[in-house]
């Protein structure tokens, strides 16, 4: 049984490695997530795999550990946490960039890029802006 979870977490960590190296901001966000499966999977192992073994509430002397388990639970809302935050992250920089691309960079065939991103458009705008104004006072500037 011990090897049949030790490959699992092995195969996790396998699988969330390669996808937070991917290029994508949800591919890094869905590795992000299973890394954290993983770990929750061995936090709770370190407290030992038993089957049949009751909680604290028995009197005999083989019982399971509780500290594994609190840790899993607190490590379950920690990691629901930092994915909610780092899939709004996601979702704000593909609005503002226009690609889905970790460096903000769109690729040639990337079939998620806009061809006018957001930042892009507010920039223009902001020089339009100063340009018009100096158009406006005569060319004179403050």
């Amino acid at each position: 049984m011990e090897l049949i979870y030790a490959v699992t977490v092995g195969v996790m960590v396998t699988c969330s490695v390669f996808l937070m190296l991917r290029g994508h901001t949800f591919a890094v966000v869905i590795g992000l997530t299973l890394m954290s499966y993983a770990v929750n999977l061995f936090l709770f192992a370190s407290g030992g795999l038993a089957l049949h073994e009751p909680a604290i509430l028995a009197d005999g002397a083989e019982y399971s550990d509780p500290l594994p388990q609190a840790l899993v639970l607190t490590a379950i809302v920690i990691g629901f946490a930092m994915t909610a935050f780092a899939l709004i992250l996601a979702i704000r920089a593909r609005a503002d960039l226009g690609n889905d691309q970790v460096d903000g960079r769109a690729l040639p065939g990337d079939s998620l890029a806009n061809k006018e991103p957001q930042g892009k458009v507010r920039q223009s705008t902001v020089k339009s802006t100063a340009s018009n104004t100096a158009k406006n006072s005569g060319g004179k500037t403050r």
